[in-house]
């Protein structure tokens, strides 16, 4: 029987919420740090030796970078959009944030008393234990061999919580990664530069062996999952080769720096 006119016809179905809705507090946590940012480097310029407006654009690639991971554009289960999010939040944002150097903008801006506060900071332990090259790839590579390589991939596919974390450990990770091997960022006690390129050597081969890995398991599938199995291989060329570029620009900041 038709629906009446002026009725809406319900079909017993939920009606799913807008993507970008669902999306937006997460796309303004990612949007505070570039308005934060901007008050902080235009008073900054306007002192007598000025803010550079590459570190500005820099740190705003950065934020948009982890708002286009974070964006439904990347939502999905889609093994090539997790690989891009981790891309983007493990590798690419960290690149800009840390170009940016935030930490030599603060100290810019602030008062006497936060300075000390922010170098007693840097100075302590934890800092400097975590802020070691060696520690810092073992949390971003070396966390994303456990996501990848084990049952949490799937889980944080049924689990908003710890799809989260997950997010949050990639830009946390990968931000204390290229800040320990290229930041520009005041780092007392931060090894020298051939530790640096010792270690993010390491790191870049361990990131491309993890690719290989994630081709191999693609091609180990029963041919019942052929579509996932072109996905997945799909994935680990994404992971492979974006990868190297952005391992090549990290490169170039450790040795221009």
């Amino acid at each position: 029987m038709p629906a009446e006119p002026g009725h809406p016809h319900h079909s017993g179905h939920a009606v799913e919420p807008d993507p970008w809705l669902r999306a937006a507090p997460a796309l303004v946590v990612a949007a505070a740090p570039a308005v934060g940012y901007l008050v902080a480097a235009r008073r900054a310029a306007t002192g007598p030796r000025g803010w550079s407006r590459w570190r500005t654009a820099a740190w705003l690639l950065g934020c948009a970078a982890v708002a286009l991971a974070l964006s439904p554009v990347l939502a999905g289960h889609d093994p090539r959009a997790h690989v891009a999010r981790h891309l983007l939040l493990g590798m690419v944002a960290p690149l800009g944030l840390v170009l940016g150097a935030p930490v030599t903008l603060l100290l810019r801006v602030a008062d006497p008393r936060t300075r000390r506060w922010v170098g007693r900071v840097l100075r302590s332990r934890p800092v400097h234990v975590l802020g070691h090259p060696a520690v810092a790839a073992l949390l971003s590579v070396g966390g994303l061999y456990a996501v990848m390589l084990t049952p949490l991939h799937r889980a944080a596919e049924h689990d908003l919580v710890l799809h989260h974390v997950l997010n949050l450990h990639h830009l946390a990770a990968g931000y204390l990664f290229t800040w320990s091997i290229a930041g520009p960022d005041p780092a007392p006690r931060r090894p020298g530069t051939t530790t640096r390129a010792v270690v993010f050597v390491l790191a870049a081969a361990a990131h491309a062996v993890l690719a290989k890995l994630l081709y191999a398991d693609a091609l180990a599938l029963p041919p019942a999952g052929a579509g996932e199995a072109e996905a997945l291989r799909a994935a680990a060329r994404l992971m492979y080769y974006g990868g190297d570029l952005a391992e090549l620009a990290l490169a170039t900041a450790l040795f221009a720096g």
